[in-house]
């Protein structure tokens, strides 16, 4: 049965056939009692402009109604089980931008989507505002008003993490999230009072695989402190040879190892060369052989290998270049070379010029590592600087400028501003019977000097009565030494070697210790040219005062801090100057 003016939804409706159904003969009435007033009207003189036309006002109806259900979307689902025989068809989504008036019929399916459209609608356009109490719920239910957008866990805030130095004392800090390598190295320097030479670095220090690398400075240290394991931690030391390659090129890239200088038989000079390295249009390439350790195995292999801007190469065929014939080994985004300090006992490698190109997602798994021995240490120098060159480019270039534009900025203030109970005090000159003030500023430094090695040059000690007596071992001039950063007492040949070497093997590099031939000599430890040489310092007597020499007695010095003194101005016996004590600190 069929109504007029009502839309195909209602009719198929269930409960409204029903009542359609029951009451047939009330609507027929009804519509008979209309009729009848309607014709009983048009009759009537008076409401004559009053007529209504019915089917017009029933077309008017539908066409109400169909323009209220046809901007509505409707989806129709598989149809469900009939009911009374007849498909209920239902609506599954309405349209949020047509608002439906409560005088019109509307299914309550599609009320509820109705609303759930305008929230998320509403919802869509406000901000992700982050759960404030993470702590109170899971992420699942937090309470952020757009799915997925909670941000990942960050680093935030102030951080513990521990230093150590190399004799086995650590500190805790507190440092900001966003604190780099170099303002570490900045605090620590003032917290331990060491003297400042730009030269202090920290190291990420990896015992269980015997691997050493000196942060960049301008490296984060909580971003490597997080891909670090519980056995690792972080050294500080001194390495003079961090950006020694920017002062002198030529002695850390060799032209057999470049190969610009291979293809155009001629020498680079060291600016143009340092250019090449720096600037991204160019394309230097180291190459050389290298042992390589097979993956998985003990042995090694030698192989021809070239380090580009792509990356790490090694060649299938002999020193062929060609693409075919080159593999990958490593790329230089995602790795960061370190120095092997076991290689030898760990790896069993053919040389002590071990290096290591090691992934940042690799923590503790050894068959990631991608070990690589070098002939010498100049050789293994060239690929580690290469590497870092070649992967921060013009970035460590300005890690180098900071310090040395720090330092033009502090010209002005090299002057030590001196405290008024200073300025209070004058020179005087008492080797007369009256003594006086010493107005010249020359004289009166002079004498400064001379005063400060008077006691260096008497040839006798007063013993505790008061009565002279010879020099003997325990006087000061043999152990006043023991108090500088550069002497370090008894230790091995072996333990010198590694220090200098973890110190940076630049020229006049060097420190002293004792002798463990000749208990009353000492021993010089010294770099040049990135070998390590030791020069004996031996006691010689002449009238009857302790006197300590290089050269057999040729320049005789009264202690080791005179002779330290005067080969840090003089080459004398020695192959270069004495330029950076190898120290150490206690934080």
């Amino acid at each position: 049965m069929a109504v007029a003016g009502c839309p195909d939804y209602f009719l198929h409706h269930p409960n409204y056939q029903d009542n359609v159904d029951r009451a047939p003969k009330h609507r027929s009435t009804d519509l008979m009692e209309t009729n009848f007033r309607h014709s009983s009207n048009q009759n009537s003189p008076n409401h004559q402009e009053d007529d209504v036309d019915l089917e017009a006002l029933v077309n008017d109806m539908n066409s109400s109604f169909d323009s209220l259900i046809s901007p509505c979307s409707v989806v129709v689902d598989p149809a469900p089980p009939p009911h009374n025989g007849q498909l209920c068809r239902t609506p599954q989504s309405i349209s949020p931008g047509h608002r439906v008036r409560r005088s019109q019929p509307v299914h309550i399916m599609a009320v509820r989507r109705l609303q759930e459209a305008e929230q998320q609608l509403r919802t869509s356009s406000l901000p992700a505002i982050p759960n404030p109490f993470p702590e109170l719920c899971s992420p699942a239910g937090s309470p952020v008003l757009t799915p997925g957008s909670l941000p990942q866990c960050q680093l935030s805030g102030n951080n513990i993490i521990k230093v150590f130095s190399e004799d086995g004392t650590g500190k805790a800090v507190e440092i900001p999230a966003d604190m780099a390598a170099r303002d570490l190295c900045q605090l620590l320097v003032y917290k331990s009072h060491c003297v400042d030479d730009n030269s202090w670095t920290l190291v990420e220090h990896h015992p269980l695989l015997g691997l050493d690398r000196c942060l960049e400075d301008h490296e984060l240290v909580l971003q490597v402190h997080a891909s670090m394991t519980s056995e690792s931690k972080f050294l500080f030391r001194k390495n003079y040879a961090k950006y020694e390659f920017f002062r002198n090129p030529s002695n850390f890239f060799p032209e057999h190892m470049v190969a610009w200088c291979q293809d155009t038989n001629r020498s680079i000079p060291p600016s143009q060369l340092l250019q090449n390295f720096l600037n991204s249009s160019c394309y230097p390439e180291i190459q050389g052989f290298l042992y390589l350790k097979e993956v998985g195995r003990k042995s090694w292999k030698k192989l021809y290998v070239c380090l580009r801007r792509s990356g790490m190469y090694f060649s299938t065929k002999g020193t062929s270049k060609e693409p075919r014939h080159l593999q990958l080994l490593a790329d230089l985004e995602d790795n960061n070379i370190f120095t092997v300090i076991t290689g030898k006992k760990l790896h069993n490698a053919p040389t002590d010029f071990e290096f290591c190109i090691k992934p940042n997602k690799v923590r503790n798994d050894m068959k990631e590592l991608r070990m690589l021995c070098a002939e010498d240490e100049q050789s293994r120098t060239c690929w580690m600087m290469a590497f870092r060159l070649l992967k921060y480019g013009i970035l460590l270039y300005e890690n180098y400028r900071v310090p040395q534009q720090r330092k033009t900025l502090l010209s002005h203030f090299s002057t030590p501003v001196r405290s008024v109970s200073e300025n209070s005090l004058v020179a005087m000159d008492f080797s007369g019977r009256i003594g006086r003030v010493i107005d010249n500023p020359v004289e009166a430094q002079s004498a400064a000097m001379e005063e400060g090695y008077t006691w260096r040059k008497r040839s006798q000690r007063m013993n505790i009565l008061g009565s002279p007596s010879p020099l003997h071992s325990s006087s000061l001039s043999t152990v006043i030494h023991r108090t500088q950063l550069w002497f370090h007492g008894r230790i091995t040949r072996e333990e010198s070697h590694r220090m200098v070497i973890q110190q940076g093997q630049v020229d006049g590099l060097f420190l002293l210790r004792d002798s463990q031939s000749n208990p009353k000599a000492f021993v010089l430890t010294l770099c040049h040219h990135q070998k390590i040489k030791h020069f004996q310092i031996l006691p010689c007597e002449d009238d009857g005062q302790i006197f300590f020499s290089l050269d057999d007695g040729a320049t005789k010095f009264t202690d080791l801090i005179q002779l330290v003194e005067f080969y840090q101005l003089n080459k004398g016996v020695l192959p270069c100057k004495l330029k950076h004590p190898c120290t150490m600190v206690a934080l």
